[in-house]
């Protein structure tokens, strides 16, 4: 079994780009599944349904998004209730008895008789919001879903530090196929097999302008950072692209043999 993995499709440069690669990087790696996070898809903030749509019709199976999928949550509150929704949201949010947090926190998926499951957290450290235990949390999803059989348990661990995100791969090795972290928009170089057959990866890069400041104009940013004041961050307009994933394959049931690490530069 082969996933295709993408994080951060960022803005319309990072859309463009990825409409631009994907068939392309489908007819090489012939995935059975493909994951995308989009969370600063729109105008680099939380997705609008068109933009969700749009890329649901690319091919794509499980979108993730972390903090910034509530920005724009009045456009997407039904499609995130969709019993077919494609987005999930992160898992340890805290419930609320008077107010539901909308939209599914893990997803499984069927397809070319093989089954997917896809859990996405938010890591505790240095993060925006105040979270339950993501170590928790996982460990729960996982004992509800004990009886089901899985070809491949992947994990998205949005974070800011890898000495959290590396206590979590090591958590889950031996449990799950593949656990990669995002938020950091860097793509790593510390893909590694652990003891019992989990991948990890660090942070799997973003899919937006190249040259930027993640996805704002150099100058712009560039003030703030000599005055330490709030000058307005101003939107990169060049249309030059980076898209950045890995192609990871499954044997055995869910565990992982190998990873590849995908990189493209290129213009719109």
């Amino acid at each position: 079994m082969k996933v295709l993995v993408f994080w951060d499709v960022y803005w319309r440069v990072g859309r463009g780009g990825i409409k631009k690669e994907l068939p392309g990087l489908i007819k090489k790696h012939k995935p059975d599944f493909i994951i995308a996070n989009i969370e600063n898809i729109t105008s680099g903030r939380g997705p609008i349904e068109k933009h969700v749509l749009e890329i649901e019709d690319l091919g794509v199976d499980v979108m993730t998004g972390w903090d910034h999928f509530l920005d724009n949550l009045q456009s997407i509150y039904d499609y995130l209730e969709k019993t077919d929704s494609k987005l999930i949201r992160p898992a340890n949010f805290y419930e609320q008895s008077y107010y539901k947090i909308p939209g599914k926190w893990y997803k499984i998926v069927e397809k070319n008789w093989k089954k997917l499951l896809v859990i996405h957290l938010i890591a505790n450290t240095f993060m925006k919001f105040d979270v339950y235990n993501p170590f928790l949390k996982v460990q729960e999803i996982l004992k509800s879903l004990e009886n089901e059989k899985f070809d491949g348990i992947f994990i998205d661990f949005h974070k800011e530090t890898t000495s959290e995100w590396y206590g979590m791969a090591y958590l889950l090795d031996g449990k799950a196929s593949f656990v990669f972290g995002t938020h950091t928009h860097i793509q790593t170089n510390d893909e590694l097999i652990l003891p019992q057959w989990t991948w990890l990866i660090s942070d799997v890069w973003m899919n937006g302008p190249l040259y930027s400041v993640i996805w704002a104009d150099f100058e712009s940013v560039k003030k703030r950072f000599l005055t330490w004041l709030g000058w307005k961050i101003e939107q990169n307009l060049w249309n030059d692209y980076v898209v950045n994933g890995v192609c990871v394959e499954i044997w055995d049931h869910w565990k992982c043999e190998t990873i590849e690490k995908i990189r493209i530069r290129s213009k719109l």
